[in-house]
């Protein structure tokens, strides 16, 4: 039996916010009213309890809270929302999801206490949102030339899908956002950044806009799709600069800090765009919103530890029925360098997940680190600040996998052998992936005192 559940509770009492900071702890009010209530869901619900997005309620006004009260007591009362999988004894983060006792308690006495409006002219005023982005009215929305089907067999579906770009001349974006349409159904998306050479590309829309993903001859594919240039040969291509997974968004970096050159000529690429089992059939019509900005001083690299990575992972990722096992994977750098973010990814079996580096001088830096894994919640984790790793170094991942009848998340009763597979294969919810993704800088003196924080904070 194929599971769907995970892609379908994706929607379910997300009481999430795409970029909450550390938040002042609210003076303790005997009888609260929603007059208290409002700024604690203004901040930390409704960047996704509001319409289009992916809370399945709005919480913008006191009607919306009142009606899904004992919601909101249940799911802040457990800490199952806001979600927030990192632990925030461990390592801080931006943006961390987690609401204070003292905010706890206070939903608690209101919906307790009979919901009280309280003083209307009191009430702060709901924020306004741009809809269909997390960050404001895009530059412009490269849109897919037809919508992709999606045949409701209850299997994973991977496509390759060209969405071409035509500008007045070229320029430089800060990032993109990937919109999904289907929300329940998007799993991960990797999309690349074609760009064209004028005078090799006359017509950016021509080829067939979308194919099955079936890991034939790519070269073929693509000039079907039309993503080579017209005398066959290959245009530039910048990879994973379009990404997605359950709660991610795009990490806002410093003015100056990664980005990407865009041609009058371009394209996204999707390669690959994953699709969660559907029980009917559908079509799929996501979006990809640019944000242009400067030109970047210094670029971002990315690297991956474990499946796809530079890195083994030891012993081989075989999860055996009915057993609790730990794997780990590790690599050392040869330079300095300033890590970003990180990203840890493990698929439905995941239960827990650890990461740090040890210097040369046998110190431990700590990377991020997760106790209990949740599929539907897996961000790209952004440092305060630049985290220096001195060459030298070792980087350690390890995850725990749960391959029992005792994890709820588990597609297979009875348990059965689990591996990470083989092309496509190893990409399926059923299957299992091991991979620590890290983005970093070139070290540079001072990056630690840098403030990664300053433009994610004028963002919801």
């Amino acid at each position: 039996m194929r599971f769907s559940l995970l892609f379908i509770s994706i929607t379910l009492l997300a009481l999430c916010v795409r970029c909450s900071h550390n938040q002042e702890t609210p003076a303790t009010v005997e009888h609260p009213s929603f007059v208290n209530i409002a700024p604690i869901l203004y901040k930390n619900c409704t960047p996704c309890h509001r319409p289009g997005e992916s809370g399945p309620f709005s919480l913008l006004t006191y009607s919306d809270a009142k009606k899904n009260a004992k919601k909101i007591k249940f799911v802040t009362q457990s800490r199952y929302m806001p979600p927030w999988p990192a632990d925030v004894n461990y390592t801080h983060f931006i943006g961390e999801r987690r609401l204070s006792d003292e905010d706890i308690a206070m939903i608690k006495s209101w919906v307790d206490g009979g919901c009280e409006q309280g003083d209307v002219s009191k009430t702060p005023q709901a924020p306004t949102y741009y809809t269909g982005s997390f960050f404001g009215k895009p530059d412009t929305v490269i849109r897919m030339a037809r919508a992709v089907p999606i045949r409701g067999n209850g299997t994973d579906h991977f496509y390759l899908i060209k969405m071409p770009m035509e500008l007045a001349h070229d320029t430089f974006v800060r990032y993109f956002e990937f919109v999904p349409d289907k929300r329940k159904l998007a799993h991960h998306i990797n999309g690349h950044l074609v760009n064209y050479v004028d005078s090799k590309k006359k017509n950016v829309h021509d080829g067939i806009p979308y194919t099955l993903d079936e890991y034939k001859d790519y070269k073929e594919v693509f000039q079907k799709m039309g993503v080579l240039h017209d005398d066959g040969s290959f245009p530039t291509l910048t990879p994973n600069t379009v990404y997605y997974l359950p709660g991610y968004a795009p990490p806002l970096y410093p003015d100056g800090i990664g980005g990407y050159r865009m041609n009058k000529k371009s394209a996204i690429l999707m390669k690959s765009i994953h699709y969660g089992p559907s029980p009917v059939d559908v079509t799929d019509s996501s979006v990809v919103n640019v944000f242009f900005g400067p030109k970047p001083k210094r670029l971002i690299q990315e690297t991956q530890l474990g499946t796809f990575g530079v890195s083994k992972i030891e012993p081989e990722l075989i999860l055996q029925p009915n057993q609790i096992q730990t794997f780990h994977t590790q690599a050392t750098l040869n330079t300095d360098i300033s890590v970003l973010s990180v990203n840890p990814h493990m698929h439905l079996l995941g239960k827990s997940f650890l990461a740090y580096a040890i210097t040369p001088q046998q110190d431990t830096i700590r990377l991020v680190r997760i106790p209990k894994w949740d599929f539907r919640w897996q961000y790209y984790y952004t440092f305060e600040h630049p985290v220096k790793i001195p060459a030298g170094s070792t980087v350690y991942a390890f995850a725990t996998f749960d391959n029992t009848d005792k994890n709820p998340f588990n597609p297979f009763h009875p348990p059965r052998v689990v591996t990470q597979g083989e092309g496509v294969r190893s990409m399926q919810t059923t299957e299992e992936m091991f991979q620590f993704i890290f983005s970093y800088l070139p070290y540079q003196k001072g990056d630690e005192l840098m403030d990664l924080s300053g433009n994610a904070a004028k963002h919801p």
